[in-house]
Protein backbone atom coordinates (compact mmCIF):
# COMPACT_ATOMS: atom_id res chain seq x y z
CA UNK A 1 0.00 0.00 0.00
CA UNK A 2 1.22 3.48 -0.78
CA UNK A 3 0.55 7.03 1.41
CA UNK A 4 0.64 10.30 0.18
CA UNK A 5 0.88 13.77 2.04
CA UNK A 6 0.19 17.18 1.71
CA UNK A 7 1.20 19.93 3.82
CA UNK A 8 0.06 23.29 4.27
CA UNK A 9 1.23 26.49 6.68
CA UNK A 10 3.76 26.31 9.34
CA UNK A 11 7.42 24.41 9.80
CA UNK A 12 4.91 22.78 13.24
CA UNK A 13 2.87 21.22 10.17
CA UNK A 14 5.70 20.21 8.77
CA UNK A 15 7.28 18.82 11.87
CA UNK A 16 3.98 16.63 11.92
CA UNK A 17 3.89 15.59 8.57
CA UNK A 18 6.99 14.11 9.01
CA UNK A 19 6.38 11.92 11.89
CA UNK A 20 2.71 11.01 10.46
CA UNK A 21 4.70 9.94 6.93
CA UNK A 22 7.56 8.02 9.47
CA UNK A 23 5.15 6.22 10.81
CA UNK A 24 3.04 4.62 7.67
CA UNK A 25 6.64 3.84 5.84
CA UNK A 26 7.50 1.99 9.36
CA UNK A 27 4.18 0.27 9.37
CA UNK A 28 4.29 -0.67 5.65
CA UNK A 29 3.81 1.49 3.58
CA UNK A 30 5.75 3.10 0.55
CA UNK A 31 5.80 7.21 0.48
CA UNK A 32 4.30 8.48 -2.76
CA UNK A 33 4.78 11.98 -4.42
CA UNK A 34 0.64 13.45 -3.56
CA UNK A 35 0.39 14.05 -6.97
CA UNK A 36 1.01 10.18 -7.71
CA UNK A 37 -1.58 7.14 -7.35
CA UNK A 38 -2.02 6.26 -3.53
CA UNK A 39 -4.23 4.31 -1.34
CA UNK A 40 -4.40 6.87 1.46
CA UNK A 41 -3.90 10.87 0.84
CA UNK A 42 -2.81 12.26 3.88
CA UNK A 43 -3.61 16.56 4.19
CA UNK A 44 -2.35 18.98 6.96
CA UNK A 45 -4.22 21.72 6.78
CA UNK A 46 -3.58 25.66 8.08
CA UNK A 47 -6.46 28.26 8.79
CA UNK A 48 -4.05 31.32 9.60
CA UNK A 49 -6.12 32.84 6.22
CA UNK A 50 -8.55 32.25 4.34
CA UNK A 51 -6.64 31.64 1.12
CA UNK A 52 -5.02 28.32 3.21
CA UNK A 53 -8.40 27.00 3.68
CA UNK A 54 -9.39 27.66 0.23
CA UNK A 55 -6.13 25.89 -0.79
CA UNK A 56 -6.72 22.84 1.18
CA UNK A 57 -10.07 22.92 -0.17
CA UNK A 58 -9.28 22.80 -3.57
CA UNK A 59 -6.51 19.97 -2.91
CA UNK A 60 -8.46 17.97 -0.92
CA UNK A 61 -11.49 17.72 -3.62
CA UNK A 62 -9.03 17.22 -6.34
CA UNK A 63 -7.35 14.09 -4.35
CA UNK A 64 -10.82 12.83 -3.39
CA UNK A 65 -12.55 13.35 -7.06
CA UNK A 66 -8.93 11.66 -8.84
CA UNK A 67 -9.03 8.83 -6.09
CA UNK A 68 -12.39 7.83 -5.39
CA UNK A 69 -11.24 4.55 -4.10
CA UNK A 70 -8.32 5.80 -1.54
CA UNK A 71 -9.05 7.46 1.90
CA UNK A 72 -8.11 11.28 2.01
CA UNK A 73 -7.32 11.99 5.70
CA UNK A 74 -7.89 15.38 6.64
CA UNK A 75 -6.30 17.23 9.99
CA UNK A 76 -4.41 20.34 10.83
CA UNK A 77 -5.84 23.47 12.03
CA UNK A 78 -8.32 23.65 9.84
CA UNK A 79 -9.86 20.71 9.96
CA UNK A 80 -10.06 21.12 13.87
CA UNK A 81 -11.82 23.98 13.16
CA UNK A 82 -14.67 23.14 10.49
CA UNK A 83 -14.45 19.23 10.42
CA UNK A 84 -18.12 19.35 9.30
CA UNK A 85 -17.34 21.61 5.99
CA UNK A 86 -14.43 19.04 5.21
CA UNK A 87 -16.10 16.00 5.72
CA UNK A 88 -18.48 17.37 3.16
CA UNK A 89 -15.99 17.88 0.32
CA UNK A 90 -16.17 14.05 -0.64
CA UNK A 91 -17.17 10.57 -0.08
CA UNK A 92 -13.86 9.56 0.91
CA UNK A 93 -12.99 12.40 3.22
CA UNK A 94 -12.08 11.52 6.52
CA UNK A 95 -12.33 14.65 9.00
CA UNK A 96 -9.23 14.20 11.95
CA UNK A 97 -9.29 17.06 14.56
CA UNK A 98 -6.42 17.93 16.22
CA UNK A 99 -6.83 16.22 19.48
CA UNK A 100 -7.24 12.91 17.75
CA UNK A 101 -4.66 14.04 15.04
CA UNK A 102 -1.74 11.59 17.04
CA UNK A 103 -4.02 8.38 16.18
CA UNK A 104 -2.98 8.40 12.76
CA UNK A 105 0.38 7.52 12.73
CA UNK A 106 -1.40 4.39 15.15
CA UNK A 107 -4.12 3.77 12.30
CA UNK A 108 -1.44 3.53 9.91
CA UNK A 109 -0.51 -0.10 11.63
CA UNK A 110 -4.25 -1.42 11.06
CA UNK A 111 -4.24 -0.38 7.53
CA UNK A 112 -1.23 -1.38 6.21
CA UNK A 113 -0.90 -4.60 8.11
CA UNK A 114 -3.55 -6.45 5.65
CA UNK A 115 -6.37 -6.31 8.17
CA UNK A 116 -8.49 -3.73 5.67
CA UNK A 117 -7.14 -5.27 2.90
CA UNK A 118 -9.92 -5.54 0.30
CA UNK A 119 -11.97 -3.51 2.38
CA UNK A 120 -13.34 -0.09 1.47
CA UNK A 121 -10.43 2.51 3.47
CA UNK A 122 -12.81 4.45 4.23
CA UNK A 123 -15.01 2.43 6.54
CA UNK A 124 -11.90 1.14 8.10
CA UNK A 125 -10.36 3.89 9.25
CA UNK A 126 -13.62 5.06 10.60
CA UNK A 127 -14.28 2.02 12.81
CA UNK A 128 -10.73 1.90 13.76
CA UNK A 129 -10.90 5.43 15.17
CA UNK A 130 -14.05 4.91 16.52
CA UNK A 131 -12.79 2.03 18.76
CA UNK A 132 -9.68 3.87 19.85
CA UNK A 133 -8.94 6.06 22.02
CA UNK A 134 -5.56 6.01 22.01
CA UNK A 135 -4.66 6.35 26.08
CA UNK A 136 -2.79 9.44 25.90
CA UNK A 137 -3.78 13.09 27.94
CA UNK A 138 -4.09 16.13 25.62
CA UNK A 139 -0.46 16.80 26.59
CA UNK A 140 1.22 13.49 25.81
CA UNK A 141 -0.76 13.05 22.72
CA UNK A 142 0.63 16.38 21.62
CA UNK A 143 4.10 15.23 21.26
CA UNK A 144 3.68 11.65 20.21
CA UNK A 145 4.69 13.65 16.57
CA UNK A 146 8.63 12.73 16.68
CA UNK A 147 9.93 11.70 13.38
CA UNK A 148 12.96 9.11 13.69
CA UNK A 149 13.67 9.32 9.49
CA UNK A 150 12.52 12.32 7.42
CA UNK A 151 10.62 11.97 4.40
CA UNK A 152 10.72 15.12 2.79
CA UNK A 153 13.61 17.30 4.36
CA UNK A 154 17.20 16.95 4.74
CA UNK A 155 16.67 18.88 7.74
CA UNK A 156 15.09 17.07 11.31
CA UNK A 157 12.29 18.89 12.56
CA UNK A 158 11.27 18.67 16.97
CA UNK A 159 8.18 20.08 18.12
CA UNK A 160 8.87 21.67 21.50
CA UNK A 161 5.73 23.36 22.58
CA UNK A 162 2.43 23.23 21.29
CA UNK A 163 -0.71 25.78 21.63
CA UNK A 164 -0.80 29.42 22.39
CA UNK A 165 -1.78 31.68 25.19
CA UNK A 166 -2.02 35.21 23.59
CA UNK A 167 -5.28 35.87 21.75
CA UNK A 168 -4.19 38.38 19.12
CA UNK A 169 -7.20 39.53 17.06
CA UNK A 170 -6.38 38.30 14.22
CA UNK A 171 -6.17 34.88 14.86
CA UNK A 172 -7.92 31.92 15.21
CA UNK A 173 -4.80 29.32 15.66
CA UNK A 174 -5.19 29.53 19.19
CA UNK A 175 -8.72 28.62 18.93
CA UNK A 176 -7.58 25.52 16.91
CA UNK A 177 -4.27 24.38 19.25
CA UNK A 178 -5.84 25.05 21.98
CA UNK A 179 -3.40 26.79 25.54
CA UNK A 180 0.22 26.59 25.39
CA UNK A 181 2.00 23.47 26.55
CA UNK A 182 5.77 22.44 26.14
CA UNK A 183 7.48 19.65 25.58
CA UNK A 184 9.94 17.85 28.85
CA UNK A 185 13.61 18.37 28.27
CA UNK A 186 14.96 15.40 29.39
CA UNK A 187 12.28 13.81 26.34
CA UNK A 188 13.26 16.45 23.93
CA UNK A 189 17.49 15.46 24.69
CA UNK A 190 16.44 11.87 24.17
CA UNK A 191 15.16 12.85 21.27
CA UNK A 192 17.99 15.21 20.01
CA UNK A 193 20.45 12.85 20.62
CA UNK A 194 18.88 9.97 18.68
CA UNK A 195 18.69 12.75 15.33
CA UNK A 196 22.61 13.07 16.28
CA UNK A 197 23.44 9.31 15.87
CA UNK A 198 21.58 9.30 12.74
CA UNK A 199 23.90 12.38 11.47
CA UNK A 200 21.33 15.31 11.46
CA UNK A 201 23.54 17.80 11.13
CA UNK A 202 20.60 21.10 11.38
CA UNK A 203 17.69 20.21 13.70
CA UNK A 204 14.48 23.05 13.44
CA UNK A 205 12.94 23.77 16.93
CA UNK A 206 9.22 24.28 15.84
CA UNK A 207 5.80 25.14 17.61
CA UNK A 208 3.14 27.32 17.00
CA UNK A 209 4.95 29.98 19.92
CA UNK A 210 8.09 28.64 21.05
CA UNK A 211 9.02 31.66 22.93
CA UNK A 212 6.39 30.33 25.76
CA UNK A 213 8.52 27.16 25.55
CA UNK A 214 8.07 26.16 29.94
CA UNK A 215 9.28 22.95 31.24
CA UNK A 216 9.69 23.64 35.35
CA UNK A 217 11.97 26.81 35.65
CA UNK A 218 13.45 26.41 32.31
CA UNK A 219 12.74 28.83 29.40
CA UNK A 220 13.73 29.09 25.79
CA UNK A 221 17.02 30.51 26.50
CA UNK A 222 17.69 27.56 29.34
CA UNK A 223 16.83 25.02 26.98
CA UNK A 224 19.06 26.39 24.21
CA UNK A 225 22.16 26.40 27.16
CA UNK A 226 21.03 22.98 28.14
CA UNK A 227 20.91 21.61 24.12
CA UNK A 228 24.50 23.14 23.38
CA UNK A 229 25.78 21.35 26.80
CA UNK A 230 24.40 17.91 25.69
CA UNK A 231 25.16 17.56 22.22
CA UNK A 232 27.66 17.99 20.17
CA UNK A 233 27.43 18.92 16.08
CA UNK A 234 24.70 19.94 14.72
CA UNK A 235 23.27 23.20 14.28
CA UNK A 236 20.09 24.76 15.59
CA UNK A 237 17.56 26.54 13.45
CA UNK A 238 14.48 28.32 15.51
CA UNK A 239 11.09 29.38 14.36
CA UNK A 240 9.57 32.57 15.17
CA UNK A 241 10.46 34.59 17.78
CA UNK A 242 8.39 37.27 19.46
CA UNK A 243 9.68 40.62 20.12
CA UNK A 244 8.54 40.77 24.02
CA UNK A 245 10.60 37.63 24.14
CA UNK A 246 13.48 38.91 22.88
CA UNK A 247 13.75 41.94 25.05
CA UNK A 248 12.70 40.33 28.41
CA UNK A 249 15.01 36.85 28.81
CA UNK A 250 19.37 37.08 28.61
CA UNK A 251 19.01 35.73 25.38
CA UNK A 252 23.30 35.82 24.64
CA UNK A 253 22.96 31.99 23.89
CA UNK A 254 21.98 33.40 20.23
CA UNK A 255 25.18 34.34 19.73
CA UNK A 256 26.60 30.48 19.67
CA UNK A 257 28.08 29.44 16.18
CA UNK A 258 25.60 26.38 16.36
CA UNK A 259 22.28 28.74 16.23
CA UNK A 260 21.56 29.87 12.72
CA UNK A 261 22.44 33.11 11.38
CA UNK A 262 18.39 32.98 10.90
CA UNK A 263 15.66 34.80 13.02
CA UNK A 264 11.64 35.34 11.99
CA UNK A 265 10.20 37.81 14.25
CA UNK A 266 6.65 37.96 14.18
CA UNK A 267 6.14 41.87 14.23
CA UNK A 268 2.40 42.28 12.48
CA UNK A 269 2.89 46.42 12.50
CA UNK A 270 5.13 48.78 13.23
CA UNK A 271 2.13 50.76 14.16
CA UNK A 272 1.53 51.12 18.07
CA UNK A 273 -1.97 52.43 17.25
CA UNK A 274 -2.96 49.13 15.11
CA UNK A 275 -0.66 47.15 17.42
CA UNK A 276 -3.03 47.76 19.99
CA UNK A 277 -6.19 47.16 18.01
CA UNK A 278 -4.48 43.97 16.86
CA UNK A 279 -4.34 43.04 21.24
CA UNK A 280 -0.28 42.64 20.72
CA UNK A 281 2.01 42.92 23.24
CA UNK A 282 4.36 45.52 22.29
CA UNK A 283 4.99 48.84 20.83
CA UNK A 284 6.87 49.22 17.43
CA UNK A 285 9.92 50.54 19.93
CA UNK A 286 10.13 46.94 21.26
CA UNK A 287 10.30 45.61 17.60
CA UNK A 288 13.31 48.07 16.57
CA UNK A 289 14.95 47.05 20.47
CA UNK A 290 14.32 43.63 19.67
CA UNK A 291 16.14 43.64 15.78
CA UNK A 292 19.11 45.48 17.11
CA UNK A 293 19.72 43.25 19.79
CA UNK A 294 19.88 40.16 17.76
CA UNK A 295 22.34 42.58 15.07
CA UNK A 296 24.23 42.54 18.25
CA UNK A 297 24.35 39.01 18.76
CA UNK A 298 25.35 37.93 15.23
CA UNK A 299 27.06 39.14 12.31
CA UNK A 300 24.93 40.24 9.33
CA UNK A 301 21.63 37.45 10.52
CA UNK A 302 19.27 37.08 8.07
CA UNK A 303 16.19 38.89 10.03
CA UNK A 304 12.86 38.51 8.52
CA UNK A 305 9.10 39.75 9.99
CA UNK A 306 5.50 38.78 9.14
CA UNK A 307 3.37 42.13 8.66
CA UNK A 308 -0.36 42.61 7.96
CA UNK A 309 -1.55 45.08 5.85
CA UNK A 310 -5.10 46.78 5.65
CA UNK A 311 -6.05 45.47 9.40
CA UNK A 312 -9.51 47.26 10.50
CA UNK A 313 -9.07 50.74 11.01
CA UNK A 314 -5.41 51.18 9.46
CA UNK A 315 -5.40 54.65 7.56
CA UNK A 316 -2.69 56.11 5.62
CA UNK A 317 -0.41 57.44 8.36
CA UNK A 318 -0.80 54.28 10.28
CA UNK A 319 0.46 52.65 7.01
CA UNK A 320 2.81 55.61 6.26
CA UNK A 321 4.42 54.81 9.77
CA UNK A 322 4.65 50.88 9.43
CA UNK A 323 6.51 51.38 5.88
CA UNK A 324 8.92 53.95 7.56
CA UNK A 325 9.77 51.80 10.73
CA UNK A 326 10.24 48.85 7.73
CA UNK A 327 12.79 50.90 5.92
CA UNK A 328 14.59 51.83 8.55
CA UNK A 329 14.61 48.50 10.02
CA UNK A 330 15.94 47.01 7.08
CA UNK A 331 14.51 43.43 7.20
CA UNK A 332 16.04 41.03 4.95
CA UNK A 333 12.95 39.51 3.97
CA UNK A 334 9.41 40.95 4.96
CA UNK A 335 6.56 38.04 4.56
CA UNK A 336 3.29 40.42 3.90
CA UNK A 337 -0.55 39.30 4.44
CA UNK A 338 -3.40 40.94 3.20
CA UNK A 339 -5.67 41.19 6.37
CA UNK A 340 -8.02 38.16 5.75
CA UNK A 341 -10.70 38.36 8.64
CA UNK A 342 -10.96 34.90 10.44
CA UNK A 343 -14.30 33.74 11.64
CA UNK A 344 -14.73 33.64 15.92
CA UNK A 345 -12.11 36.33 16.20
CA UNK A 346 -11.99 39.92 17.50
CA UNK A 347 -11.44 40.97 14.41
CA UNK A 348 -14.28 39.67 12.22
CA UNK A 349 -16.82 41.92 12.14
CA UNK A 350 -13.48 44.90 13.31
CA UNK A 351 -15.16 48.56 11.20
CA UNK A 352 -14.36 50.45 9.42
CA UNK A 353 -12.52 47.61 7.24
CA UNK A 354 -10.31 48.46 4.24
CA UNK A 355 -11.06 48.21 0.72
CA UNK A 356 -9.67 45.70 -1.12
CA UNK A 357 -8.10 47.76 -3.39
CA UNK A 358 -6.82 50.01 -0.78
CA UNK A 359 -5.21 46.66 1.08
CA UNK A 360 -3.86 45.86 -2.29
CA UNK A 361 -1.82 48.81 -3.04
CA UNK A 362 -0.46 48.98 0.65
CA UNK A 363 0.75 44.72 0.59
CA UNK A 364 2.36 45.57 -3.04
CA UNK A 365 4.27 48.89 -1.52
CA UNK A 366 5.45 46.49 1.60
CA UNK A 367 6.43 44.26 -0.91
CA UNK A 368 8.55 46.17 -2.74
CA UNK A 369 10.07 47.23 0.03
CA UNK A 370 11.47 43.12 1.03
CA UNK A 371 12.21 42.88 -2.95
CA UNK A 372 14.64 45.31 -2.35
CA UNK A 373 15.82 44.53 0.75
CA UNK A 374 16.24 40.87 0.55
CA UNK A 375 18.26 41.70 -3.24
CA UNK A 376 20.24 43.89 -1.08
CA UNK A 377 21.05 41.10 1.27
CA UNK A 378 21.82 38.43 -1.31
CA UNK A 379 24.78 40.83 -3.20
CA UNK A 380 26.33 41.00 0.27
CA UNK A 381 27.11 37.83 0.26
CA UNK A 382 29.35 37.64 -2.73
CA UNK A 383 32.85 36.87 -1.27
CA UNK A 384 31.52 35.43 2.46
CA UNK A 385 31.80 31.57 3.11
CA UNK A 386 28.49 30.27 4.34
CA UNK A 387 27.90 27.11 5.41
CA UNK A 388 25.59 25.01 3.76
CA UNK A 389 23.36 21.99 3.95
CA UNK A 390 23.34 20.13 1.10
CA UNK A 391 19.28 19.24 0.41
CA UNK A 392 19.18 18.36 -3.20
CA UNK A 393 20.78 16.94 -6.32
CA UNK A 394 19.64 19.00 -9.55
CA UNK A 395 20.26 19.13 -12.70
CA UNK A 396 20.03 22.24 -15.33
CA UNK A 397 21.10 22.54 -19.11
CA UNK A 398 22.28 18.60 -18.45
CA UNK A 399 24.72 20.09 -15.63
CA UNK A 400 24.83 18.90 -12.48
CA UNK A 401 24.54 20.76 -9.23
CA UNK A 402 23.95 20.19 -5.45
CA UNK A 403 21.44 22.92 -3.98
CA UNK A 404 21.19 23.78 0.08
CA UNK A 405 20.26 26.31 2.66
CA UNK A 406 22.86 28.15 4.42
CA UNK A 407 22.93 28.94 8.31
CA UNK A 408 21.47 32.84 6.96
CA UNK A 409 18.24 30.60 5.01
CA UNK A 410 19.12 31.76 1.73
CA UNK A 411 19.28 29.11 -0.97
CA UNK A 412 23.37 28.03 -2.50
CA UNK A 413 23.83 25.66 -5.50
CA UNK A 414 27.69 24.40 -5.89
CA UNK A 415 29.18 21.98 -8.89
CA UNK A 416 28.14 18.67 -8.34
CA UNK A 417 30.80 16.63 -6.25
CA UNK A 418 30.34 12.84 -5.26
CA UNK A 419 32.00 13.36 -2.31
CA UNK A 420 29.23 15.21 -0.87
CA UNK A 421 26.01 13.40 0.39
CA UNK A 422 22.25 15.12 1.37
CA UNK A 423 22.48 16.22 4.72
CA UNK A 424 26.17 17.46 4.69
CA UNK A 425 27.16 20.29 5.96
CA UNK A 426 29.92 21.65 4.07
CA UNK A 427 31.71 25.68 3.89
CA UNK A 428 30.97 27.66 0.32
CA UNK A 429 33.17 30.33 -0.77
CA UNK A 430 29.93 32.44 -2.56
CA UNK A 431 31.37 33.42 -6.05
CA UNK A 432 28.50 35.01 -7.83
CA UNK A 433 24.69 35.84 -7.72
CA UNK A 434 23.03 35.00 -10.70
CA UNK A 435 18.96 35.47 -11.26
CA UNK A 436 18.32 35.89 -7.35
CA UNK A 437 20.38 32.57 -6.97
CA UNK A 438 23.72 32.50 -5.14
CA UNK A 439 26.77 29.87 -6.49
CA UNK A 440 29.64 29.22 -4.32
CA UNK A 441 32.12 26.43 -4.67
CA UNK A 442 32.57 23.74 -2.07
CA UNK A 443 36.03 24.50 0.08
CA UNK A 444 35.25 21.93 2.50
CA UNK A 445 33.06 19.63 4.69
CA UNK A 446 32.57 20.82 7.58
Amino acid sequence: MKAAFFTLGCKLNQCETEALADAFEKQGFGISDFSEEADVYVVNTCTVTSKSEQKARRVIRKASRDNPESLVLVTGCYAQLEPELIRELGENVMSVTLDRKDLIMDMAGYLGSGQAEGKDLYKSAGFWLESHSGGFDEAEARFRFSAADFNFHARAFVKIQDGCDHRCAYCRVCLARGKSVSLASDTLMERLKELEKKGYEEIVLTGVNIDSYNDGDMNLSDLLKRIIDETEHFRIRLSSLEPKTLLSRDLSILSHPRICDHFHVSAQSLSDSVLERMNRPYEAQAVKDAVKRLRELKDDPFIAADIIAGFPGETDDEHGVTVTNLRELNFSRIHVFPFSPRPDTAAWDMKPQIPERITGERTEEIRKISTEAYDKYLQDQVGKTLQVLIEEEKTSNDVKFWEGTAGNYLRVRIPFDTSVERGTLVNCRIESLKSGVLYGMNNHIY
